[in-house]
């Protein structure tokens, strides 16, 4: 895997143990305002910008996280898999918790699903904008469906009984990272994560999040064209 790795700025990082993985292709318009929701918090950021054409990394530079970038456009799932590399290789992680870079989550859900990790109850935690009080309000009505086929599709295939399969919105202890390896470098690394979940029998529950389903997400990701690529790796795009 391609990758070269930067500091972003010479500040030096009050690192913790919570390390907040966001992968990024094309959002220069977006990762800017991802990146202000945690100024003065205290995570540890690592942005992987999977070969964006934009000025993605331009931006993320300007922030005191970490930067990893693909020499060539691999997928999220690609990104994903290269932060959590990362992380086991290069850091003191206790937890990992996986953020979109196009401005749907909210930063002020991290302490929640977190929870039933620092409890020691849970090895993962799915975020669902389908549980109470989460919202779906906004989502397009073939971003709904397609969800709605991921569940089941996954119920049938893994046995977990979740909720929102898609939903990039996770936190897992270092310990269950260690068995986490994303194969499927596009959509259906989600499902795929799931598979390893149940395959490993680690404990996991759900917690609701709220997803912000904004003018700029809605072109970026939730497009027909979009939501049948996410069907069709659901359904052929597993080894």
């Amino acid at each position: 895997m391609n990758e070269k790795v930067t500091r972003a700025n010479k500040r030096t990082l009050n690192l913790s143990q919570v390390w907040i993985v966001i992968p990024a292709y094309n959002e220069e318009e977006s990762i800017g305002i991802v990146l202000d929701q945690f100024i003065d918090k205290d995570y540890s950021i690592l942005v992987i910008d999977d070969c964006s054409k934009d000025k993605t990394s331009e931006v993320t530079l300007k922030y005191p996280v970490t930067l990893l970038k693909h020499m060539i456009n691999l997928g999220q799932g690609a990104a994903l898999q290269t932060g959590f590399d990362y992380i086991v290789q290069h850091t003191n992680a206790k937890y990992v918790v996986t953020f979109d870079s196009d401005g749907q989550h909210d930063v002020e859900d991290i302490p929640k699903i977190l929870a039933p990790l620092t409890s020691g109850q849970y090895d993962a935690a799915l975020g669902s904008r389908f549980l109470k009080p989460g919202n779906v309000d906004g989502i397009p009505w073939i971003k709904l469906f397609t969800l709605k086929a991921g569940v089941l599709f996954t119920r049938i295939s893994t046995g977990l009984k979740v909720t929102d399969t898609h939903n990039g919105f996770r936190a897992f202890t270092i310990e269950t990272l260690r068995k986490i390896h994303i194969n499927q470098n596009r959509m259906a690394h989600a499902s795929e994560i799931l598979t390893q979940i149940a395959q490993n029998k680690l404990g996991y529950c759900e917690v609701p999040v709220t997803i912000r389903y904004t003018e700029y997400s809605k072109k970026k990701g939730q497009s027909i064209f979009n939501s049948l690529n996410i069907l069709w790796d659901l359904l052929f795009g597993r080894d």
